[in-house]
């Protein structure tokens, strides 16, 4: 019997529309990657793993996928189950966005933008706090800008023009500008015109972030303002040199009223074609106790300093200004500095000399002129014409004030017709006292004079005038009696020695007159009655 032989059959031929299928089919099913995650066109899922060695799994009952992974390091493959986390491939539900919540989102995702972080608009308190900018508005262009006080910068002191005016914040800076063509600047740099500071625009009371109410502005009061620059013989003429701005508030409530003062100069094409110009920042508010601090509670601390005011309390009226008595101070090099001043500290007797520049100008070749500059000089911005009796006084308590005598000199001068009568020096004269207890004694002012001292001036030959200021402190104080540490006797002989003999002498006599008065008196009175 030969051996039988076993016969695979041969597969039968498919049809070619079900091999295209079949084709089809397979290249539509997924491919697994080495690392588990199904590879797709443009990227690859997300997958989430647990694994462990394979040698400690051996049987697998869990519910969720799981596969065999290949170690990179050549050691024993894991076993891998993985999660069904749905989240690792879809992006999050968008949230809603409002209007309220615009501005947040920009700032939480946003990254940088084509504007200037200057031209994003800022958004501002119900009110003005110390050091924020003081808002202006201009009327014409409807822009809401800041008010500026120039600086110096470098070691040049060149101008910056973009420093903005802190509210409460009082003080005066100075610098320099430097101009190329004096001729074209003149007329058209307007920071040489006195109008470009106070003209075409209104000071905000408070911040304001809506739209600009006519109750909210505040205009700007110039005072005595000088005409626009313009060009005369090779001289610029009406040139702004200080500006000074007087600034009331009133609390929350803001700004109430805003004043400015000029002084203008001339500037020649042949000097250099430079400036210096000041400006200074003066806030004040009619309550004495927001003003300025105590010197005194209530008698004056010694180095504390002089209360004053510019208006007169023997008149029971408001005053106008509480200030800090003040001195001529002089700049380095030797001349009176606009802007600075000495504070007088009670008790401290103090002397200061400066030099005060008379320009050539028709107006200045006025002797009235002249002395009313030099006056103001001496005064400062704040004329002073009352003082705080006591360090802690109030505004509202007239008995605390006192008025200051002020001594002026004569306006004539003697023996001299082209001479002018100018004060060269001020004594400021005060009387001061101690009273209460010996173990805690309170100082007070008596009085204070203004005491002015002149000399003739031939203003035509001097440009710059030598002025000195003393201030003296004057105790008055009655001291009691110093007391002795041990009680003494008082001797005192009489006008006549024997005095004390004949007071007894007269002492017996009238006993011995007595007593014989009485013993007559005995004897009638037994004869009467015996009878």
């Amino acid at each position: 019997m030969r051996g039988a032989r076993a016969v695979l059959p041969l597969p039968l031929p498919l049809p070619l529309p079900l091999l295209l299928l079949l084709l089809l089919l397979l290249l539509s099913l997924p491919a697994l990657s080495p690392a588990g995650a199904s590879q797709r066109s443009g990227g690859s899922r997300s997958v989430s793993r647990v694994c462990v060695e394979k040698s400690l799994i051996f049987r697998s009952n869990t519910p969720y996928s799981t596969d065999i992974v290949s170690d990179p390091g050549g050691r024993d493959p894991l076993f891998c189950v993985q999660l069904d986390d749905t989240k690792l491939n879809y992006f999050q539900q968008p949230q809603d966005i409002k209007e309220s919540d615009f501005v947040e989102f920009l700032e939480k995702y946003g990254r940088h933008s084509f504007l200037a972080p200057s031209q994003v608009q800022p958004s501002f308190s119900a009110f003005y706090r110390a050091g924020d900018p003081i808002l202006i508005y201009y009327d014409s262009s409807s822009v809401l800008s800041m008010l500026r006080q120039p600086v110096k910068m470098g070691a040049s002191g060149l101008c910056v023009d973009g420093n903005p005016a802190g509210f409460l914040d009082s003080k005066s800076t100075s610098c320099t500008r430097i101009f190329a063509n004096l001729s074209k600047s003149c007329m058209t740099d307007p920071a040489l015109d006195a109008a470009s500071y106070y003209h075409d625009f209104t000071v905000l009371k408070v911040p304001i972030n809506d739209t600009v109410m006519p109750s909210m502005k505040v205009n700007v009061t110039a005072v005595s303002p000088p005409g626009a620059p313009h060009m005369k013989d090779n001289t610029c003429a009406n040139v702004v040199s200080e500006v000074i701005y007087e600034i009331e508030y009133s609390g929350t409530s803001g700004i109430q009223s805003v004043s400015v003062q000029f002084k203008v100069s001339n500037i020649s094409v042949n000097s250099g074609s430079f400036l210096q110009q000041h400006f200074t920042m003066h806030f004040w508010t009619r309550t004495l106790s927001r003003m300025l601090p105590r010197s005194g509670n209530p008698g004056y601390n010694t180095g504390a300093p002089l209360l004053i005011a510019n208006s007169g309390a023997m008149q029971h009226v408001s005053f106008f200004c509480f200030c800090q008595m003040s001195i001529l101070r002089s700049e380095s090099d030797g001349s009176c500095s606009q802007f600075l001043r000495h504070r007088v500290q009670f008790g401290r007797n103090m002397r200061t000399g400066c030099k005060i520049s008379l320009s050539p100008t028709l107006e200045d070749s006025n002797c009235s002129y002249i002395q009313q500059k030099l006056y103001k000089a001496f005064q400062g911005m704040n004329r002073t014409e009352a003082f705080a009796i006591t360090g802690s006084a109030h505004s509202t308590q007239a008995e605390e004030w006192m008025n200051i005598l002020i001594q002026n000199c004569s306006v004539q001068a003697v023996n001299c017709t082209s001479c002018c009568m100018v004060p060269v020096t001020l004594e400021i004269q005060i009387l001061w006292t101690k009273v209460g207890l010996l173990s805690n004694p309170q100082a007070q002012v008596l009085g204070t004079r203004h005491f002015y001292q002149c000399q003739p001036l031939k203003f035509l030959n001097m440009s710059m005038v030598p002025v000195t200021t003393v201030v003296t402190f004057t105790d008055m104080t009655d001291w009691p009696e110093p007391p002795r540490g041990q009680p003494q006797m008082h001797w005192k002989l009489p006008f006549d020695i024997f005095f004390p003999f004949k007071v007894a002498l007269n002492v017996e006599r009238t006993y011995r007159g007595d007593l014989a008065g009485y013993l007559l008196l005995i004897l009638i009175m037994s004869s009467i009655f015996c009878f």
